[in-house]
């Protein structure tokens, strides 16, 4: 019986130890990866497993196209074959893709085992200081400035009903702006964390109230970052 691998990747490129070392035992029992982005899941592996011979392996490519190569997913298992599925950063089928190949190895009855790795959103939680009982990913929220102040004010009203963290995320190039609308649209009282580059030597993760981080408003650039507000 086949095993579908869920392997975690690296947030920060440079961060190969944050990678457990049997993660690497696993990645050995594959035959095929299906990936994000094949170029950089290759160096990844190189990598955590110098040894590897990347030609050794068939690969298939998934970013916005999961549906396209279920097929060749369900062939690759059909024919006995341990597939690992890696994503851009962090853990597949966790805000990235994978999730519908998944998916397809449930209905099959297929083992899918799921490796331990680093989750940027569960990071930033457990460093925020917020509730990490009661938590909602929300994705990326509308790019649209006013559906996107409207949803923040939905969001918080939530937060405050709930006692309810809301976590969130943006394109890097997009950061200063959401973080713009978070200002504008939630309470003072309310407390923003704003958590970048994850596990890079440039991580920072620091939570205030929103009057807090009014009286000096950070410039995040164009790095990764999650945010988290909890009124």
């Amino acid at each position: 019986m086949p095993t579908v691998y869920l392997i975690p990747c690296v947030i920060a490129d440079d961060a190969v130890e944050t990678i457990p070392a049997y993660v690497v035992e696993h990645v050995k029992k594959c035959q095929v990866f299906f990936v994000e982005n094949e170029r950089t899941a290759r160096r990844y592996l190189k990598s955590i497993w110098k040894e590897m011979v990347i030609d050794d392996y068939k690969w298939f490519t998934i970013h916005k196209a999961e549906e396209d190569v279920k097929s060749d997913f369900i062939t690759a298992l059909k024919e006995g074959k341990n597939i690992g599925i890696i994503s851009e950063s962090g853990c597949p089928g966790i805000a990235d893709p994978g999730q519908i190949l998944i998916q397809s190895a449930q209905e099959m009855g297929v083992q899918v085992k799921p490796l331990v790795g680093p989750s940027s959103i569960l990071l930033a939680l457990m460093a925020s200081g917020l509730n990490g009982q009661t938590f909602k990913f929300c994705g990326y929220l509308p790019i649209d400035k006013f559906e996107r102040n409207k949803a923040l004010k939905s969001l918080e009203a939530e937060s405050a009903k709930l006692r309810c963290t809301q976590i969130f995320i943006e394109t890097p190039y997009r950061n200063n702006q959401l973080l713009e609308s978070v200002l504008q649209n939630c309470s003072a009282s309310t407390r923003l964390c704003i958590a970048a580059d994850i596990s890079s030597a440039n991580e920072s993760i620091v939570t205030k109230s929103i009057a807090q981080w009014k009286k000096n408003i950070p410039t995040i650039g164009k790095v990764p970052a999650i945010f988290l507000i909890l009124a």
